[in-house]
Parts: structure tokens; C-alpha cells; sequence
């Protein structure tokens, strides 16, 4: 039986936190054979927000071990996100993770280019670890 988190994201610049309006967000999970699963494409609103995004996490009678793999006993599915805006460098999340029945709210800071630079010749990517629950 599946059930369903919420995903919300933030996007802004700066220690000030200026949200950055129009940024694209990508939110995807691994999918089969090494492939992704793409599971919403939304530009920010002038908060710097997307709308919320609902993911299928595991039950919660099926979370058997707090630090198992996703289909294996995991108490939360894992998403990647992808935020752009030109001028920026891209950030890319990995294993942001969901739990069900819970609103996860990720915040995403992107850094300004050098004059000259493209998102695509310079990304962030951080990988977060799996909480020992």
C-alpha cells in the first residue's frame, strides 16, 4: 500500500534569502534500469516558491529498517531537484528525501556567474545523506 508526502521548494539568492521568481525546478525520482522518473517541471512564483509537488512514499507499516533502501524496508522514497535561472549556477539536490503524511520544504540557494558563464558550464551538487532514523 503507498502513500504520499509533499514536497515544497524555495528558491533564492544570497544570505538575504531574495527569492529568485521564474527559476525552473525539476523534481524526479531514480526510476528503473539507471532511467529517471520525471515527476514535475514548474517555474517560481514572485515568493520563489513552486507548488507543492505530492510524491508516493512506502506506507508507514512498511518501514522495517530506518536505514534501508527505497523498496527495501526505507521509511521515506528519495527525489532529485534540478533549480536554473540564467545568471545563476544550476543546483542539483540528490536524495532529498520524503516521508509519508509529512510536508518536506527544501530550501535552494543558487550563487550568481561570473559575467560570461552559463548555468550549464557551472552547477552545485550536493548529495544528502540518508538520516539515521
Amino acid at each position: 500500500m503507498q502513500a504520499t508526502g509533499t514536497l515544497s521548494v524555495r528558491v533564492y539568492t544570497s544570505q538575504a534569502q531574495i527569492p529568485l521568481e521564474r527559476a525552473t525546478v525539476v523534481v524526479a525520482e531514480p526510476g528503473e534500469g539507471g532511467k529517471w522518473r520525471l515527476l514535475s517541471i514548474q517555474n517560481t512564483d514572485s515568493s520563489g516558491k513552486i507548488q507543492p509537488v505530492q510524491i508516493e512514499t512506502p506506507a508507514l507499516g512498511e518501514s522495517t529498517s530506518p536505514d534501508g533502501l527505497p523498496g527495501e524496508g526505507a521509511p521515506c522514497a528519495l527525489c532529485s531537484l534540478w533549480a536554473e535561472q540564467p545568471g545563476y549556477a544550476m543546483l542539483q539536490l540528490e536524495n532529498v528525501q520524503i516521508f509519508p503524511g509529512v510536508e518536506t520544504v527544501q530550501n535552494m540557494e543558487l550563487t550568481p556567474l561570473p559575467q560570461g558563464l552559463c548555468s550549464l558550464q557551472q552547477r552545485d551538487e550536493r548529495d544528502i545523506p540518508v538520516q539515521s532514523l
